[in-house]
């Protein structure tokens, strides 16, 4: 895209997972999959039913403000939004309106896209109640009401962002602070990701700054997924423009869109006007309350360290390099784990090459995430330290680690199971050399001749003749010893 700019402003809806209860409700807040199992009378809307504040909701809403970078208000209040829809059965959402006092305003957050520090500005950040959820069959459509009344946190940004790359690296940053914070587990799967993309483009060489140069905003509503967030972008904008080659941009009206998965296409669903009457009015059930700067201070304090710092940790104390380090923040859990194993004892070249080899690997060819990894970092460290010493060689540990996943068992267990053990003996090493060089004369003399890389064949011949069992390095060693290589 050469002769214009796209302009993408994003709002994020992402559950807070972490508060034991509902925003407003006493319900239990989890995810289930038996539809209306977690629900009280409030949550579908029942006459003469009044909201309680969840304080935690707020605190995590207050702390996830504080993260990005937000000014926090004074006061904090809620509002009626409202409007009509089969899973809103009260007829309205409590929320906040974005002026004057949500939890956060006019913030920004730094994020690395292909490797550049790039900058997204944030509008707002405000908590809601969650709408129930639906599943529409050809002649009746179903309600849960277990989605209804969940803390959700909508994130809104300014049309900062330029291509799908952009948006996708801001939104895995997001993520993270969610996960790493404990706030949210962000589990799209679970439908508690969701997304709203802003699409609009303009010249190319007219002025970012000024709003008049900007194009017709088109909305793509409900996109559940960060590759469908990619796909809507980068297919939004070849349709726009093409209206724009077409001479048509210019008689686009303000519109909603949906995502058509299967047809890989946005498709239209209502004109959208520049100003919805939602009748906002402040919640008369719900007092406003002062946000103390002690609240605040307190917690400042309990934000932990997150990918970035971890990052920052780990290629300067641990003098990682940044693809490993950038690997093993990805995913809390498996950061969380790589901790541990230096806890137990582990070098941390060492532990990050075993997570970002073994272990993950392990992962991906299995489906699994770390959480259902079953060898706990002790274990593993015992195993590590096991090869460390000698005791069995790597790739019985590799093969210990692959049968432990595999049969749900201790990789001790397994190591005593198998008979793994290493033969580390000079003497029995030495007899091994003598008998492979007496029996394949051909290759000692091309190896005497100049072709080196023979010797890997003889040191080939004694591991398959030990199982596995003979120290390599101390067996390659001996072997380069015994030609004068």
């Amino acid at each position: 895209m050469t002769k214009y700019k796209a302009l993408i402003g994003i709002e994020m809806h992402c559950e807070i997972t972490s508060t034991n209860s509902k925003v407003f409700s006493t319900a239990k807040n989890s995810y289930e999959v038996n539809p209306n199992v977690n629900i009280m009378p409030i949550d579908m809307g029942f006459p003469g039913t009044l909201p309680v504040v969840n304080r935690e909701a707020v605190r995590k809403a207050l702390m996830m403000s504080i993260i990005l970078g937000c000014k926090q208000p004074e006061y904090l209040y809620f509002e009626r939004k409202n409007y009509y829809y089969p899973d809103l059965p009260k007829g309205y959402q409590i929320t906040q309106e974005t002026k004057p006092a949500p939890v956060g305003i006019y913030g920004e957050m730094e994020y690395i896209c292909n490797g550049e520090k790039k900058i997204a500005k944030i509008n707002n950040l405000h908590l809601e109640e969650d709408s129930a959820s639906m599943e529409h069959f050809a002649d009746v459509s179903l309600i849960d009401y277990n989605r209804s009344g969940v803390p959700l946190l909508e994130l809104v940004t300014e049309p900062c962002f330029h291509s799908s790359d952009e948006v996708v690296a801001f939104l895995e940053t997001i993520r993270s602070i969610y996960r790493y914070t404990g706030i949210s587990e962000a589990d799209s799967k679970k439908g508690q990701i969701r997304c709203d993309v802003n699409i609009s483009i303009m010249d190319e060489d007219k002025d970012e700054s000024d709003y008049k140069n900007y194009g017709t905003k088109v909305e793509t509503k409900n996109v559940n997924s960060f590759s469908a967030v990619r796909e809507v972008i980068d297919y939004e904008i070849q349709r726009q423009i093409k209206l724009k080659e077409d001479g048509k941009y210019d008689e686009m009206p303000q519109q909603t869109r949906r995502w058509d998965e299967a047809a890989g296409e946005t498709k239209f669903m209502r004109s959208k006007a520049d100003a919805i009457d939602y009748k906002y009015f402040i919640e008369p059930n719900i007092p406003k309350f002062r946000i103390t700067e002690e609240f605040l201070l307190d917690i400042k304090k309990e934000i932990p360290m997150l990918a970035d710092e971890r990052k920052e940790k780990y290629i300067t104390e641990y003098n990682l390099k940044e693809y490993d380090a950038n690997i093993i923040v990805k995913d809390k859990d498996v950061s969380d784990y790589f901790e541990e194993l230096i806890k137990n004892g582990i070098d941390a070249k060492e532990a990050a090459n075993w997570i970002n080899t073994v272990i993950l690997g392990t992962l991906n060819k299995l489906y699994i995430k770390m959480e259902d990894f079953n060898i706990s970092p002790k274990k593993l460290a015992e195993v590590i330290k096991m090869i460390s010493n000698g005791k069995i060689s790597r790739n019985q540990g590799k093969d210990a680690i692959s049968a432990s996943i595999e049969e749900n068992k201790d990789p001790l267990v397994i190591i005593e199971e198998r008979g793994f053990s290493q033969i580390d003996n000079d003497g029995e090493i030495e007899a091994l050399i003598e008998k492979v060089i007496i029996d394949h004369p051909k290759e000692v003399e091309e190896i005497k001749n100049g072709r080196d890389n023979k010797i890997n064949f003889l040191l080939g011949l004694i591991m398959k003749e030990t199982k596995g069992k003979a120290n390599p390095a101390k067996t390659m060693k001996m072997l380069r010893e015994k030609m004068d290589l």
